[in-house]
């Protein structure tokens, strides 16, 4: 009764004349609720990718770390030669694989966006054939790592040691294969639970397996190893059993020689994703070696040590945001919905930049306390807190410009992104570092400043680009991609080799 004498009046208002700024007001207030509606149903759609990608990436750190801390009861040259193969070699051919696989986000994130579900397991198998022979050149830097350790003058010990890590990180590094490709091709399809649920198994077997092989039966060094290898391949092959056995029916078809065939296009937008991220993730690893020829060199690089873990951590969460935008712009390109593409990205990027304000303040306020979570030294500890402004300013920074870099992903932009970051980061950051640091004395804190300033001028060039870009015409960019690489259902159901 009361809604139909409401509804009664402001028709007697709009009747008599009076009702422009009555009318006005509602409209308003449904645009509002609209809106309100919008934004909540996409931050869902981003969470739903964003938190299992989140919680993924911190189990895989803790993994690291893990191995790390068990290696470190075992010997001082140990965990020192891990630290070396982890920081160096590893990261080096995970930021080359993971690259490379970012391609498959573009090309299944559009293609599921498009409905060409069947195309997904091609590109999915393409991308093991391409990520399996880049990992063939990689093998011979993990084979005679000691001989190479030896000629830039390791210490013989270190060295000894390095080598023999590294051939058992052999498998880790075949296990990226698998790992970054079907992390990519569920996440196209919002399919990623599957994911944060093996991760977590992992982490759980790793932990009881490094103490059980390592401190009960005293398999030292071959104990922590053999745990690390098995918490990679646990979840891949957990990843490869929902796959190929039924959990993803329409999107996986059976293993199929038409993957070996069109290559090309995928090895060059490969190529392309890989020189983007490897030029990001080797970013901080120039910079601790510039702090390196510091005076009181190990002290900063101690400081500048704890300062990169955490900010590696808090890296996690960002590339969290990374992966999920660049699922939701390429589902989005890919179904020809360009207002939704552009939503997404306004989202994504002001939820991101909400939890780095958050984690900037706390960084902000809690100083060098947190070394003493790392470190008992007191000198250690002030010089992280001398540091703090800069870990809240790389914090901020590192909400926003993953996400960018996650919008380059989704749109297939990655040969562009990788010459702005040629460009900020080595043209510009790094030697505006160098200078603040040798030149102007200003020690660790000025190579800092010189990479933030990279860094800052890296993410307002992809904010203008992203601000500038016609999105209707990335669209059909987009659909001119999926269009050139189809296979039609029926062809690709006839090359099946295998149906499972």
């Amino acid at each position: 009764m009361e809604k139909d004498l409401k509804a009664k009046l402001l028709a007697g208002r709009r009747e008599a004349g009076g009702s422009g700024e009555a009318a006005k007001e509602d409209e308003e207030e449904e645009e509002e609720k609209y809106l309100g509606k919008k934004v909540w149903s996409e931050m869902k759609k981003l969470w739903v990718v964003a938190g299992p990608a989140i919680f993924t990436r911190f189990s895989t750190f803790g993994i690291q770390i893990i191995t790390q801390a068990f290696i470190g009861h075992i010997g001082s040259v140990e965990l020192a030669a891990y630290a070396l193969v982890s920081t160096v070699l590893l990261r080096f051919a995970n930021g080359i694989l993971l690259g490379m696989a970012s391609a498959l986000e573009t090309l299944c994130g559009q293609a599921y966006g498009a409905g060409q579900y069947h195309m997904l397991g091609i590109y999915l198998q393409r991308s093991w054939i391409v990520l399996f022979t880049c990992s063939l050149f990689l093998l011979p830097i993990f084979i005679f790592t000691t001989p190479v350790l030896r000629l830039l003058g390791q210490d013989d010990r270190i060295a000894e040691v390095a080598g023999t890590i590294s051939r058992w990180l052999i498998p880790v590094v075949f296990s990226f294969i698998i790992s970054f490709t079907c992390q990519m091709f569920l996440s196209a399809q919002s399919k990623n639970l599957i994911i944060a649920y093996l991760a977590a198994a992992a982490l759980t077997i790793h932990l009881f397996l490094s103490w059980l092989l390592t401190v009960k039966y005293k398999w030292g060094l071959s104990g922590a190893m053999m745990s690390t290898n098995l918490a990679f391949w646990i979840p891949n092959l957990g990843q490869l059993m929902f796959v190929i056995c039924g959990g993803c029916p329409e999107t996986w078809k059976g293993f199929s020689p038409l993957a070996f065939k069109d290559l090309w296009p995928v090895i060059k937008l490969s190529l392309s994703s890989g020189a983007m991220l490897c030029l990001e993730l080797w970013y901080n690893t120039v910079l601790i070696l510039l702090t390196g020829n510091m005076k009181n060199a190990e002290v900063a690089i101690d400081a500048l040590s704890i300062c990169l873990n955490i900010n590696g951590w808090e890296m996690m969460i960002s590339l969290g945001f990374l992966t999920a935008v660049s699922v939701r712009v390429s589902n989005e390109l890919g179904r020809r919905n360009s207002k939704a593409a552009k939503f997404s990205i306004v989202v994504a990027v002001l939820t991101s930049l909400s939890v780095g304000l958050v984690l900037f303040v706390l960084f902000l306020f809690l100083r060098g306390r947190l070394a003493y979570i790392f470190t008992n030294s007191r000198e250690v500890a002030q010089a992280v807190g001398d540091l703090s402004l800069l870990l809240a300013c790389s914090i901020l920074l590192n909400s926003v410009q993953p996400v960018l870099s996650g919008v380059a992903i989704g749109s297939g932009w990655q040969s562009i992104v990788a010459y702005v970051n040629l460009a900020c980061y080595y043209l510009v950051g790094i030697p505006i570092g160098a200078v603040l640091g040798y030149l102007m004395h200003l020690q660790v804190k000025g190579i800092w400043m010189g990479m933030l300033i990279g860094t800052l001028i890296q993410t307002i060039v992809l904010v203008f680009i992203t601000w500038r870009t016609d999105w209707d015409k990335q669209v059909s960019l987009a659909r001119q991609r999926v269009n050139e690489w189809i296979i039609p259902e029926s062809d690709e159901s006839k090359g099946n080799t295998q149906e499972v």
